[in-house]
This record gives C-alpha cells, structure tokens and sequence, in this order.
C-alpha cells in the first residue's frame, strides 16, 4: 500500500560515495561526516565506497546503487569543480530521470554566505533516478555540512512539509507534497 503524508519518520538506506585521487579511509573527512550524520539523523548507511575520480567508475558505482531495491538516497562528494579531474556531473547527470535543480541553485545561495563569489565555482547538482535521490556537492567537508544540514536531511525526512522526497523513493512511493498526486 502507498504510504501518504505522515507525522511517522521512515529510515531510509543511504549509500555514500567520496570522489577523490587522493583520499583514504583514514583521510575522508568529508565521508565520515556524511555517515555520522546519516546515523544521528536515524538512517541507515547502506554503503560507503571511494573512488577515483573517473566517470566512469563513478557513473558504474552509482548505476549499481540505483539498480539495488533497498538503496534510496546516494551522497557523493568530490568532483563537482572546475579542474581537469572533476567529472561528478558529467558522470552522473546522464543517469537522472529528472533532476532537482533547486538542490544545485539553493547550495551555492548558502553557501555564497560562507565562501563568497567562489560558490560559482561549485557544479553541485542532484537528481532522481529509478526512485533513488542523488545528491552532489563539493569534496569540503564544510560544502558537506552545510549541503546535509541546511537541504539534504529535511529533503529526505518523512515528516518535512509541505513536501520531502522521503516518499516518493524506492518502497516509500506516495503522496510526497500533501496534493493527493501519486510519486
């Protein structure tokens, strides 16, 4: 049965990826951070992977997450800059059914606060593919905190209104805005 606008919170699977040449396990920061609050939001992490910063690596990592049934949302960060290796919206964008382009316009608004003009410079974008949100957002771990503390978590929480994406994901799928219209 399709779920319709609820006050209940539904955990949901997110996987996160880091696109980087050059971290580690040790070193990502800004993946840690995700998966910590992943956890405090009370999700559940489904995966976590670094990888090179590749399109096609990337495009073949996150194909296989949106292909997974249980996978609803994928963080990526890193590779959404302007140098020779960045390729996360070149990789990805291809994969969307719809993309979110509000995510993209409302992150470089805050974060225009924080770093200034130099918020051009970020090509974080987001979208939908097979019921599965992606978002991606610059490798800082200060881009990823403010991507996840001012949009991402209320955009994924079953209880934000008037509208979150948490129901309109793989297995969540129903009323998403309060109008009735099916996700």
């Amino acid at each position: 049965m399709a779920k319709t606008f609820t006050d209940e919170f539904y955990p949901l699977n997110i996987a996160v990826l880091t696109v980087s040449d050059s971290r580690t396990e040790e070193t990502d920061t800004s993946g840690q951070l995700l998966v910590e609050k992943i956890t405090a939001a009370g999700h559940q992490l489904a995966d976590k992977k670094i990888i090179v910063d590749d399109k096609y690596k990337i495009r073949a990592q996150v194909s296989q997450w949106i292909a997974d049934d249980s996978t609803q949302v994928v963080l990526v960060t890193g590779g959404t800059g302007f140098t020779e290796r960045d390729s996360t919206p070149e990789a990805l964008l291809p994969l969307f059914d719809q993309t979110v382009d509000g995510y993209g316009e409302l992150f470089r608004q805050i974060s225009y606060q924080q770093i200034g003009t130099s918020t051009i410079q970020s090509r974080a974008v987001a979208g939908l593919a097979n019921s599965t949100i992606i978002f991606c957002m610059p490798g800082s771990t200060n881009a990823c905190r403010t991507a996840w503390d001012d949009i991402i978590v209320s955009q994924i929480d079953s209880r934000h209104r008037p509208c979150n994406f948490a129901l309109r994901l793989k297995g969540n799928q129903g009323d998403h805005c309060g109008t009735g219209s099916r996700g």
